[in-house]
């Protein structure tokens, strides 16, 4: 059966140079057969789908040649609010929009938004092992337990029960963060959990033990502040969608201005009881620029008491 699909002169076709606008003209055309607004979202699908590390950190050329205002050591100046507008805190690899775990009650509110990949090539290298162990994280991702099993960490997306987030997960979460920076030191402050990192510049120091956030040594490679993360406990998930890793994780950022207004970040991820190479994310910092602007409290503890201890019989309601 041949189809013949003509424009519908309700949508009419601008031309530019006596040449039609490729993409507008998709438009026009999906347009003569259904709505303008579905042709649109029909274009931008096939453009996601074919190109599903879009939100990846800009390449480079994207912004003129920058240089960073200097701190007082004459290193780059990083002090500031930050933010990922990023959905990888839903899942780092590409995924659509989808329902909350109990749309019955929450409806469009416990929804999650569709995004593309932040990880280069588009999909984790797992151990075949291990990446049915990241489904079985999925599907038990509403799972939790308060007990002192030591094993009770093994179910349950970390965030929902309010856990602090791990390196790389809290910088994209849909939180800003605060850098405080000096010669000696540099301090993050997220406003998740009021999760805190000190990253070491000189001297470096040995970690004590490992930990949900980690062990940051840093230093500079021109105006990139490197960071080389160890000691993290395996307890941390990458995102709501189960992507994990063991306690053997080592994680190296780097911090790239490239305007006044953005951070290029990237990450590269080792952990070779779970993967089977190393692999990168990458996305964009944005400098929050609001007059005022500054971190506000989010202590999640009082959020989860009923969903961890009520079963136990230790949850009391606050009187209102």
């Amino acid at each position: 059966m041949k189809v013949r699909m003509e424009l519908n002169p309700k949508y009419p076709t601008p031309k530019l140079g006596g040449h039609r606008p490729p993409l507008q003209w998709a438009i026009n055309a999906v347009g003569a057969v259904c709505d303008r607004a579905l042709a649109i979202a029909m274009i931008v699908t096939l453009c996601i789908t074919a190109n599903p590390a879009a939100a990846q950190a800009p390449a480079a050329g994207l912004f003129p040649a920058y240089t960073a205002p200097r701190a007082i050591d004459g290193k780059p100046n990083l002090n500031g609010i930050w933010q990922a507008f990023i959905t990888a805190n839903w899942d780092v690899e590409a995924h659509p929009a989808q329902p909350g775990p109990h749309p019955e009650i929450m409806g469009v509110w416990g929804a999650g938004p569709g995004g593309q990949s932040i990880v280069e090539g588009g999909v984790i290298p797992y151990k075949p092992e291990a990446l049915a162990k990241k489904k079985e994280n999925l599907e038990k991702r509403t799972a939790v337990k308060a007990t002192n099993d030591p094993h009770r960490y093994d179910t349950g997306d970390p965030e929902l029960q309010c856990y602090r987030p791990g390196v790389p997960r809290a910088n994209y979460m849909p939180f800003p963060f605060q850098i405080f920076q000096t010669p000696s030191e540099i301090l993050m402050v997220y406003e998740y959990k009021g999760a805190v990192r000190t990253i070491y510049m000189d001297p470096h120091r040995e970690a004590p033990t490992d930990s949900w956030m980690g062990w940051s040594n840093g230093h500079w490679e021109g105006d990139t502040l490197v960071v080389d993360v160890t000691a993290l406990n395996d307890h941390t998930w990458f995102d709501r969608a189960g992507n994990y890793h063991s306690d053997a994780l080592h994680v190296v950022e780097r911090y790239t201005p490239i305007s006044p207004y953005h951070l290029k970040y990237e990450a590269t991820i080792e952990d070779p009881n779970v993967f089977t190479r190393p692999w990168k994310i990458s996305f964009p910092l944005y400098r929050r620029v609001e007059e005022n602007v500054q971190l506000v409290e989010f202590n999640c503890v009082p959020f989860v008491e009923e969903l961890m201890y009520a079963p136990l019989g230790l949850y009391k309601p606050p009187s209102r």
